[in-house]
């Protein structure tokens, strides 16, 4: 598309699309952008138009009617059909590796403290007793050997929590 056919072009379509856009429930910009690539197509396949004012009022005017078939078809949801209410999908991968990061953790811990850190964070909701009768230990000493766990993991997500943290 030569630079001359775009500045003759530009103010009728303007015009064009001032006049029409309101009648259609369109946005003028919408229909102007709608003809401007209208135009780049036809340049691609047929060239430029002979009549480029003539070919360009007919553009608007059939743009317009293709928004008008478009907008009789479409109806509105009776609620708003986005759930915004739950985590986006950034938020999700950052849960997920979150989780993955603290799962390798506790898979890496000394000892007993791989089952133990599983049967806390299982979604079972276990009981102290539960857990001490799955793992065959006193419940007494669960409290410590939890406390011992914890402080491994600390040690081992640290890394992995101060280079996640915003600096500055």
């Amino acid at each position: 598309m030569t630079h001359e056919m775009v500045s003759t072009l530009r103010p009728l379509l303007a015009a064009e699309a001032s006049a029409e856009a309101y009648a259609s429930g369109t946005e003028q910009s919408d229909l102007e952008q709608a003809v401007w690539l209208r135009l780049l197509e036809r340049l691609d396949t047929d060239g430029p138009p002979v009549d480029p004012q003539g070919w360009l009022r007919r553009a608007v005017r059939s743009e317009v009617r293709r928004t008008r078939r478009t907008a009789r078809h479409e109806r509105p949801y009776l609620s708003e059909p986005a759930d915004d209410s739950g985590p986006g999908p950034e938020q999700q991968v950052m849960t997920a590796d979150s989780r993955r990061a603290l799962h390798d953790a506790v898979r890496r811990l000394p000892g007993r403290c791989p089952s133990l850190m599983a049967a806390l964070l299982s979604p079972k909701d276990l009981t102290y007793r539960e857990i001490a009768g799955e793992l065959g230990i006193s419940q007494g000493s669960l409290g410590p050997e939890r406390s011992r766990c914890l402080g491994c993991l600390r040690r081992l997500l640290s890394p992995v929590v101060a280079a996640r943290e915003p600096r500055g």
